[in-house]
């Protein structure tokens, strides 16, 4: 495993946290962290489970107070793991885009939307 804040080769096992988690230490830097540090699971009390759950509701369109009952999360919680996700996958796209080369976007979709609502538009007087 390699640090996450200096990117040393090598670090050794620290202890546990109170969840039992593994932490670990650099002898080069000195800092200890855990596997899931820069990760939406960092410091959460939630198991991989319950985020796949809150996360997959969100994205079937349920409201984030339906998400909060469904889970049994508080919706401090739900609101919390999806900005966090959504920061992470924001910085994700914004890695991976440059490196896309694109000549030509098709956009299928959307073009659907347009001449489907394009004659349902009344002009306005």
């Amino acid at each position: 495993m390699q640090c996450s804040y200096c990117d040393h080769p090598k670090v050794h096992k620290h202890t546990q946290t109170s969840k039992g988690n593994q932490r670990f230490k650099c002898p080069q830097c000195g800092k200890t962290f855990t596997e899931t540090l820069n990760t939406i699971y960092y410091r959460r009390q939630v198991t991989a489970e319950e985020v796949e759950t809150i996360l997959q509701s969100h994205a079937e369109g349920r409201r984030l107070r339906g998400v909060s009952r469904v889970s049994h999360r508080a919706y401090g919680t739900v609101v919390s793991l999806l900005r966090a996700t959504s920061e992470k996958s924001q910085l994700v796209h914004n890695q991976a885009v440059p490196s896309v080369d694109t000549d030509e976007i098709v956009a299928d979709e959307m073009w659907l939307f347009v001449q489907k609502h394009k004659n349902t538009a009344s002009p306005r007087s």
